[in-house]
């Protein structure tokens, strides 16, 4: 299969030429998107401030992105990917919703069933085989419990039904089963899709930028350049805690999401930051929503008590070992899959980020890369992995159809389509490592001004494809995600 988003050799990312320069039409019509979740429409949030008729300015220098490859801005409007996706991949089924929802709650039973009834010393007289195949066990239903994860993701864009009813029905049971918070992932994740890629706006992942890369390990951002190559051991365990840590800490802290909470139109931002546990997805007075949707916060939180208490219950009842085995460790293996699929959804080093003034829908959405998971993603997942692209163009088209959608819209794409499909299954897994090394913070091409200097690129300090900038003397100023501001000075090559 073949890969859009390839490396190129770094020696030959400068050679610039008349011919090579990116073109400097003005993309002419700005569509905001009409399908992203509707739970939370708000013309005074968030999500909402600076309008998506975006800046039509093109820079007008030549801009890399971490492998060396020329990266142009898209030129191509949301009509014309809506236009080129036939008129049926927009149909969606509750039947066909439903019965992917008890096709899954059918696998998680049956293997429970299963390995509770023959999986005991009767029938496997070998503890530590009876332990490797318990430990299987929990491996495959955290992948039954991811699909159904995905299931009620569907529910929150409302691709899963016509009916509002159903789709907030379901979705609300699923993931509270999963102990997510339904209406409140749903609103912040909604405001996500709005703002793909927006260093300011973005509610989901947010990478970080060079300042903040530098101020979390106690250096002078001036003085990274100096810094010795981080190893492959401190890359692997950044990973492990990003795994294990990645998700509470996103639902708890908002710990990857923007930092901008001051702006909240209606004063709930003030004094709060991410990582203090006052910005969250359950407590009505976050700044994550507005006070119309408080109601529906409460009601996530009323399906995760409901959840709680079951699960007490049977603790009490069975013993914590049981509970642990039987959903703890499988609810483990479900928030590893979410953070390594939304963390490679968005992480590549071919991909851009964009402060404020350049971003748009078409540009922020193109900002993502389809992977391959094989058998796994396509079946279990429900191919969230591979037609990530599309999901971000237009959400409410049913998981069923998106691969004849994502065919549709390649045309249109053209360059501006990712994906990275070397290896299947185990190409995904090694992709997790790979960007973990290409992509440590965020920053400007160097040299970079004017427009050019909005649009930024993933750099790294262990020496892989283009170099980050080298920081002396400021000239310009560009703002971070906390508010902060990174200087830096333009010594094109």
């Amino acid at each position: 299969m073949s890969t859009t988003a390839l490396p190129r050799r770094a020696g030959l990312r400068r050679n610039i030429t008349a011919e090579s320069s990116p073109s400097t039409t003005a993309n002419s019509v700005a569509s905001t998107p009409d399908d992203s979740p509707t739970a939370s429409p708000s013309s005074t949030s968030l999500s909402s401030l600076g309008s998506v008729e975006e800046s039509d300015k093109v820079p007008e220098q030549q801009l890399f992105d971490s492998y060396g490859n020329e990266f142009k801005l898209p030129d191509y409007t949301i009509k014309d990917i809506r236009d080129a996706i036939p008129k049926h991949c927009f149909e969606r089924s509750a039947i066909r919703g439903l019965g992917y929802v008890a096709r899954d709650v059918a696998s998680l039973a049956a293997t429970f069933y299963a390995f509770n009834t023959y999986c005991t010393p009767e029938y496997v007289p070998s503890y530590a085989l009876r332990a490797g195949l318990w430990a299987a066990y929990t491996v495959v239903q955290g992948l039954f419990g991811t699909g159904l994860w995905v299931l009620a993701h569907e529910c929150g864009h409302q691709s899963f039904s016509p009916s509002k009813t159903i789709n907030d029905t379901v979705g609300w049971i699923c993931h509270s089963a999963l102990l997510v918070p339904y209406f409140s992932w749903k609103i912040s994740h909604g405001k996500h899709h709005k703002a793909t890629g927006n260093m300011e706006r973005d509610m989901v992942f947010l990478p970080r930028t060079r300042e903040e890369h530098a101020t979390l390990r106690g250096h002078v951002m001036h003085e990274m350049h100096e810094l010795m190559e981080e190893t492959p051991i401190y890359t692997a365990g950044n990973l492990i805690a990003q795994q294990l840590f990645g998700w509470p800490m996103y639902i708890f802290a908002n710990i990857t999401g923007h930092n901008n909470h001051a702006k909240q139109p209606e004063g709930k931002g003030v004094g709060k930051k991410n990582g203090n546990f006052s910005v969250n997805h359950f407590t009505p007075g976050s700044p994550l929503y507005e006070r119309k949707d408080e109601h529906l916060i409460l009601l996530s939180d009323l399906g995760l008590l409901i959840t709680g208490s079951i699960l007490f219950l049977v603790g009490r009842t069975y013993g914590f070992t049981n509970l642990l085995v039987w959903y703890i460790l499988p609810y483990l293996w479900v928030n590893h899959w979410l953070v390594a699929i939304t963390y490679l959804q968005h992480t590549d080093p071919s991909l851009p980020h964009y402060t404020g003034e350049t971003w748009n829908f078409a540009r922020g959405a193109a900002a993502t890369i389809d992977r391959e998971f094989g058998f796994i993603g396509r079946q279990l997942l429900h191919g969230i992995i591979e037609t990530h692209v599309l999901h971000h163009y237009v959400s409410t088209i049913p998981f069923y159809h998106a691969d004849e959608a994502s065919e549709a819209i390649k045309p249109v794409m053209g360059s501006h389509y990712r994906a990275n499909v070397d290896g299947g299954s185990l190409g995904f897994l090694r992709a997790m490592y790979q960007s973990a090394r290409w992509c440590q913070w965020v920053e400007p091409n160097e040299g970079a001004k004017g427009d050019a200097a909005n649009v930024l690129f993933f750099r790294n300090r262990n020496g892989l494809g283009v170099p980050p900038t080298k920081l002396s003397a400021p000239s310009q100023d560009i703002k971070s995600r906390n508010g902060m501001t990174l200087e830096y000075e333009g010594d094109s090559e």
